[in-house]
């Protein structure tokens, strides 16, 4: 597969381990509400990444980032303006002189690459990744995306229509770009995943459809011709308007009439007997849409295929409002989930005017306080789209906090429980702009409209984790620091040993942290490294081995310390790394 190069690659492309793990200290005077599992972190996102990996490394369902478009805008006040002070430093440190050469193009890249690195290992086996772009660096970040997530991940590239420029000289370039990869693409397609969002309008008619059942009761033919009447009533923009095909009724509710050919051509040829005529149906020039004669006459079996007059043209099948069960069998209209109504796949091409989001945010805010955010909306309806309820967002790139208040937006909508980690550089757009637009949205907030009349909008709910990032694990010497608490520790060996997150339930069994392809971990520390006593707590001895939880299998035990012989250990098949000296730093 064809790679990029550029000026400095070779220097940036392993920097994500040479990254110190760093701590997450947590502040709780500008944390808000309940612990709900929500992350704001104040900190380079590099440094934050590599602090936050230990505890959500395998665990990210949806990663969206809207890293800098890099246009070349020295004004441009972002955190990661490739052209700021922090960057050059990060420059210099990292590619050495090669960086007095770098175009924009080279040290957008070097910025990126890293980051990008450690945001997968963040995905779960399902996961995906959204990645914000304009022209000036697309074609630049597919290639470092199919090299990083490979090529056979990639899922699509959605165009977001923002508006016409009519100051434009040549062409309005009103538009920009989310790259979408999996994780694994094969593993969602052996999942069975499929992606679907409410029509607008649909679930209006489906509510409409209920009040007309409640009234005519299981009168088909009335209820098909009092929602006709309904259609015609309604105005001409209305959404449920552009859905008056479904204007029959059965007992499945509305329906419409729907090809019943093979899709994409090729489809299979069998009889399928007319009901009145007894003769063969015509045949679609495509092929039949269903793979067998039995799966045909079970449709029909259901009243899901429509007869035409006769035989010389073929039937076509239902397409109803709802999805039918697999099944084919009866449900009550009050188990119907508000979310299978109306389903549509979601074009890889949207509008939505790029003013929405600014005036929003400067209704929140009270002014505006920053350039260009991302319009929340849009966030809300890929979330709901691709993330269900308990799910885990991260935003690495956190800016205005968009991406944490359409978590929030969406939990709203639909009931769900979905999580969301932030991370921002700048301290003063982490505190006085992404955690008080979080604020705001979730407790609620006052602004004026247009008549200069004070107004209520009522919060979401929820709330979010405020942190900074605190020391690093190990001191300039390589040597754990003296702040380093044990579950700290333990965090850090349990991942660098599995590659996974430490448990929850591994404090019920310190100082065995978990177990990994029959190897048991244990950890004995008791934070402080100078206690070299037997019976303190971070020597191995044999009292310490047999009080030690149960493991029928190898075991690596961390300890200051081992009062067993090499033939001992070799004997009970125990691996013996000495704190601080063979604990990894990255």
């Amino acid at each position: 597969m064809p790679t990029l190069n550029w000026i400095g690659k070779d220097a940036v492309i392993s920097h994500h381990k040479e990254v110190p793990f760093r701590l997450l200290k947590p502040i709780d005077k500008f944390s808000v509400g309940d612990d709900t599992g929500n992350l704001l972190v104040q900190g380079d996102n590099l440094e934050a990444l590599k602090a936050l990996l230990p505890y959500y490394a395998g665990q990210v369902k949806c990663i969206y980032i809207d890293p800098p478009y890099n246009t070349g805008n020295e004004g441009w006040v972002y955190n990661d303006n490739v052209n700021s002070p922090e960057m050059k430093e990060w420059l210099g440190k990292v590619v050495g002189g090669e960086a007095e050469d770098l175009s924009r193009h080279d040290k957008w890249l070097s910025m990126m690459y890293p980051r990008l690195v450690l945001l997968r290992q963040f995905l779960r086996a399902d996961g995906i990744i959204l990645i914000s772009i304009d022209d000036f660096e697309a074609a630049y970040l597919k290639s470092i995306l199919d090299e990083i997530y490979g090529r056979q991940n990639f899922i699509a590239q959605l165009v977001w229509e923002k508006g016409r420029k009519n100051d434009a000289r040549l062409f309005s370039v009103g538009h920009e770009y989310m790259l979408v990869y999996a994780y694994s693409l094969d593993y969602l397609r052996g999942q069975g995943t499929i992606w679907r969002e409410p029509k607008p309008g649909a679930k209006e008619i489906w509510d409409e459809y209920l009040r007309l059942r409640n009234i005519h009761g299981n009168d088909d033919e009335t209820v098909e011709k009092a929602l006709k009447d309904w259609y015609k009533s309604l105005p001409s923009k209305n959404p449920s308007k552009a859905l008056s095909r479904y204007k029959h009724i059965d007992k499945y509710g509305p329906w419409r009439d729907r090809d019943i050919s093979w899709p994409g051509g090729n489809g299979p040829r069998y009889d399928v007997i007319h009901p009145i005529t007894k003769k063969p149906c015509k045949v679609p020039e495509r092929g039949w849409g269903f793979a067998t004669p039995e799966e045909m006459q079970r449709q029909i079996a259901f009243g899901l295929v429509v007869f035409r007059e006769d035989h010389t043209k073929p039937p076509f099948r239902k397409a109803h409002l709802r999805p039918i069960p697999e099944e084919l069998s009866e449900t009550s209209d009050d188990e119907v989930n508000d979310s299978e109504i109306g389903l549509q796949v979601m074009p890889s091409v949207f509008y939505k005017q790029s003013q929405v989001s600014v005036k929003l945010l400067r209704k929140i805010m009270n002014e505006k306080v920053f350039e260009n955010p991302k319009d929340h909306e849009i966030i809300v309806r890929l979330l709901r789209y691709m993330t269900r309820t308990g799910d885990l967002i991260l935003d690495s790139f956190a800016g205005s906090g968009t991406t944490g208040h359409a978590v929030l937006q969406a939990n709203k909508e639909d009931g769900g429980n979905r999580r969301f980690i932030l991370v921002e550089m700048d301290s003063e757009i982490a505190l006085n702009i992404t955690s008080e637009r979080l604020k705001r949205v979730a407790q609620g907030y006052t602004y004026k409209d247009q008549k200069g009349n004070k107004k209520k909008e009522e919060g979401l709910g929820g709330g979010f984790r405020y942190c900074e990032l605190g020391a690093t694990l190990f001191d300039a010497d390589g040597q754990i620091r003296e702040e380093v608490k044990y579950n700290d520790l333990a965090q850090h060996v349990h991942f660098v040993e599995t590659r996974r997150p430490l448990p929850h339930n591994a404090k019920k069994h310190f100082p065995l942290l978990g177990a990994s392809n029959g190897t048991a971990i244990y950890l004995l520390y008791n934070g402080i490294l100078r206690d070299k006593k037997a019976n303190g707590g971070n020597v191995l001895t044999r009292a310490m081995l047999q009080s030690l939880p149960k493991h029928d299998g190898p075991k690596i035990i961390y300890g200051t310390g081992c009062l067993l012989s090499e033939e001992k250990l070799r004997e009970l098949s125990i691996t013996f790394k000495q704190i601080p000296y063979e604990v990894k730093s990255s």
